[in-house]
C-alpha cells in the first residue's frame, strides 16, 4: 500500500501534535493506526521495548524517527501515520531532537522494505547533506499540504 493511500484510508495525519517525551510522540502515531484497525495494541508496544532495549534505532536522520516493529508484533494491515510536533522531543542516546515521526505497520518483510523505500523516496533530497528535507513536511499545515508534497515527491521520481 502506497503512503497517500494509507495516509487517508487510516486518517493517520496529526500535524503540529504536542507531546511531553517520545513515548507520546510514539503514541500519536500508534493511536490512529489502533483506531484504524491496522495494528493492534501490542504493536505500540513492542516499539516502546525495542526502543527501550536497542536504544533509539528508529531514529533514521536528524529529527526524523520511523516507529517500528516487526510484523508479527500486532501488525493487522500494512500502514502509515505521519506525525509532526509542535516542540521536539529528545531520545536518549541522540544528539538531535525529533519533530517528524512516521510511524510504519509492515505486514511482511517485503510490505515493511517498500514502505521504508517509499518514505525515503518521499523525504529526498539532493541538497541536504542528510538527503532528507523534513522542511515540506514541517511547514504543512493541513492533510492536503501533507498530500501535495509526496505527490510532487513522487512525480519527481517517476
Amino acid at each position: 500500500m502506497g503512503l497517500k493511500k494509507s495516509l487517508t484510508d487510516n486518517y493517520s495525519i496529526k500535524l503540529q501534535a504536542r507531546a511531553g517525551n517520545w513515548r507520546e510522540a510514539i503514541k500519536i502515531g500508534t493511536d490512529m493506526l489502533i483506531e484504524s484497525g491496522a495494528i493492534t495494541p501490542a504493536y505500540h508496544d513492542a516499539i516502546i521495548s525495542s526502543v527501550e532495549k536497542l536504544g533509539p534505532y528508529i531514529c533514521i536522520a536528524p529529527s526524523l524517527a520511523l516507529p517500528h516493529a516487526r510484523p508479527e508484533d500486532g501488525v493487522v494491515r500494512t500502514a502509515f501515520a505521519l506525525v509532526t510536533l509542535e516542540t521536539p522531543v529528545y531520545f536518549e542516546g541522540e544528539d538531535e531532537p525529533v519533530d517528524v515521526l512516521i510511524t510504519l505497520a509492515g505486514s511482511t518483510s517485503d510490505e515493511h522494505m517498500e514502505g521504508l523505500m517509499e518514505v525515503t523516496q518521499v523525504l529526498d533530497d539532493e541538497d541536504s547533506e542528510t538527503g532528507v528535507d523534513l522542511n515540506k513536511l514541517r511547514r504543512c499545515r493541513s492533510v492536503q499540504d501533507v498530500y501535495a508534497v509526496i505527490d510532487e515527491a513522487l512525480a519527481e521520481v517517476a
